[in-house]
């Protein structure tokens, strides 16, 4: 039996990142970037309006209401041949590029137009302009052959229009990671048929299903295998086609728990089997290698709750390493205790609860009362898994300590 770390470490050293491919920028949402993205341009391309004015001379505006006579209109998407001296104006539109001589724009609602027979003229209806007021200089927000978005970054709608503006239709990706998960066992039948005596509903199968989709993974369901050597072969074997395959239950200690051997009698390499944690404790990993291709297989517990854990702790940041995100382990937290907690195991151990802020900032966390590893509701009711250490212990309100968030916490009151 090895430790939570030491799980986590030899599975991430046999995890590689998927390869890269390219796809429009429109479909690339949700991939993470496999080359960092430079623009070749600067953005904005030139000096700029950033509203609707009057492009002037800002030491023509000095002290009180000055008249200037207008000699231009600048639309956007025209370039300005006129030049503004002092004592001029050009009317100029949002995002229209700066004419020469100008160095400030007064927004329309700060002037009143006057009419005169020979031409146009605005007065200032404010007592002070300076340098720079409406004016968004060439390059302000990005400059040409600036990286605008790193390797690994999770590309976001919002990125959508950065990466149009920085010119690249289309960008390379780390490619898809294949999952195919499989629940074993006799007494399982589908969450769709009312169980009978001895049966319970497939819940493991479906959840793992949703937790790798959730990572943006794509999904290949296996379906129901019942304890028989030469049904777990064919069905494991369609499996290990992918990426990464997810088996639940059947690696326990118990007579009917033979997913170990037929894994070893089909030439997947076991890796570790057993890690010292609860729930999760009978956890099997190994690595198939065929040809030039590999798959991550993970032999999780039976037990939903375990079920989970092992997913959260030790899946998770191997299907984030393969999609090439730059943070791949789960987020541990420190959080506040609001009440007391008696606590007795021979293994750490993760408590379902449910974590908040307060006004002050600080993390609490509210361990649920729950029946073990195969109680869904209660991990179902909580937000996080507080980590208790081996041993035995009575926690204060307000000892501190960490966890591992399942969900967004609520904002304090």
């Amino acid at each position: 039996m090895i430790s939570i770390d030491e799980a986590q470490s030899r599975i991430l050293e046999r995890t590689w990142t998927k390869g890269a491919v390219r796809v429009p920028t429109s479909r690339a949402v949700g991939a993470a970037l496999a080359a960092g993205v430079a623009s070749d341009v600067d953005s904005p391309p030139h000096d700029k309006s950033l509203l609707d004015g009057y492009a002037i001379v800002s030491a023509d505006v000095r002290g009180g209401a000055v008249e200037l006579r207008v000699i231009a209109e600048i639309a956007a998407g025209v370039v300005p041949q006129c030049e503004v001296r002092s004592g001029s104006a050009a009317q100029i539109m949002t995002g229209a590029p700066l004419p020469r001589g100008a160095d400030a724009v007064v927004m329309l609602e700060h002037t009143t137009r006057l009419e005169y027979p020979d031409a146009p003229r605005i007065r200032v209806d404010v007592d002070r302009v300076a340098a720079g007021d409406g004016i968004m200089r060439r390059g302000t927000s990005i400059q040409r052959g600036t990286c605008v978005l790193n390797a690994g970054h999770v590309v976001r709608p919002i990125d959508v229009g950065l990466l149009c503006e920085v010119g690249h239709t289309q960008v390379d990706v780390t490619g898809p990671v294949h999952v195919a998960v499989l629940a074993t066992g006799n007494e399982l039948v589908p969450a769709e048929q009312i169980p009978g005596a001895g049966m319970i509903r497939n819940s493991n199968g479906p959840m793992l299903r949703a937790l790798a989709r959730d990572l943006l993974c794509q999904v290949t369901d296996l379906g129901i295998c019942g304890d028989e050597i030469g049904a777990l072969q064919r069905s494991i074997r369609r499996g290990l086609g992918n990426d990464v395959l997810l088996l639940s239950g059947g690696v326990s200690a118990g007579v009917l728990d033979l997913v170990p051997k037929v894994l070893e009698d089909l030439g997947v390499e076991r890796v570790f089997h057993k890690v010292h944690l609860k729930p999760g404790k009978p956890l099997w990993f190994g690595v198939c290698h065929a040809g030039s291709s590999r798959t991550l297989v993970f032999g999780l517990p039976g037990n939903p709750v375990g079920c989970l854990v092992c997913f959260e702790l030790f899946v998770g940041p191997a299907l984030r390493k393969l999609r090439g995100l730059g943070t791949v382990t789960p987020a541990i937290r420190s959080a506040t205790l609001a009440d007391g907690y008696c606590h007795r195991s021979d293994r750490p151990t993760y408590v379902p609860a449910v974590a908040s802020h307060l006004e002050d900032h600080r993390l609490v966390a509210v361990p649920l009362a729950w029946a073990g590893s195969a109680d869904q509701r209660a991990v179902g009711a909580a937000n996080c898994l507080v980590l208790f250490p081996a041993g035995e212990r009575v926690f204060a309100a307000g000892d501190q300590v960490p966890l591992l968030l399942l969900g967004p916490i609520p904002p304090a009151g």
